[in-house]
């Protein structure tokens, strides 16, 4: 059961971070073309720029994971379904189709700091092989998620040290107790051991 467990969070852990690592990296390019004799403006578009969703449900799905060990039972197996939905999403915003506009307009943010962009411009898709590394990220989260909703209340859970203990109930500390204290002058609050 640990190993399995293991191999979940590891395995939830690595899509998630995969997803994120194939956001950062460029996806498209837009070319805008100025009049001669200026030439062409050439700017990377990354996966964040154009899906910032995809990203934030990845990290999101890392802060499951915490969950995950942090629960136990029916919570566990709702924190399960949780990641499941999560890297749902995010495979879904990736896959969400790009759009030449799309690009244009992120490249256009992110040159109004940098360049002046003239010209009209064109959208060159590039980063199929990012989108598809993030969609298997996001494969991985759902895979991670549907196993913990399935087999998470079975997995070990954080040790009994880490719990607030429960007070324990001492003998003679009823109402009917603490009142004849009372009467006798001895103070119910104060432990047998200190009493002077």
């Amino acid at each position: 059961m640990r190993r399995e467990f293991t191999l979940v969070l590891l395995g939830g852990a690595a899509g998630a971070g995969l997803v994120v690592l194939a956001t950062r990296q460029a996806w498209a390019h837009a070319v805008f073309t100025p009049p001669k004799p200026l030439p062409a403006q050439d700017i990377a578009v990354t996966g964040q720029q154009l899906v910032p969703l995809a990203g934030a449900l990845a990290l999101a799905a890392l802060a499951c994971l915490a969950a995950v060990i942090a629960t136990r039972s029916v919570l566990r197996r709702a924190v399960g379904v949780l990641l499941a939905v999560l890297g749902a999403g995010t495979a879904a915003a990736v896959l969400a189709s790009l759009r030449a506009p799309a690009v244009l307009a992120a490249a256009k943010a992110t040159a109004t700091h940098q360049i002046v962009i003239t010209g009209p411009g064109h959208a060159v898709l590039a980063g199929a092989p990012w989108r598809a590394a993030a969609v298997a990220g996001a494969v991985a989260i759902v895979l991670a998620g549907l196993a913990t909703a399935w087999r998470g209340p079975r997995w070990p859970v954080m040790s009994a040290r880490f719990e607030r203990p429960s007070p324990a109930r001492q003998p003679g500390t009823d109402s009917a107790s603490m009142w004849e204290s009372l009467s006798r002058d001895v103070d119910p609050t104060v432990d047998d051991g200190r009493r002077s």
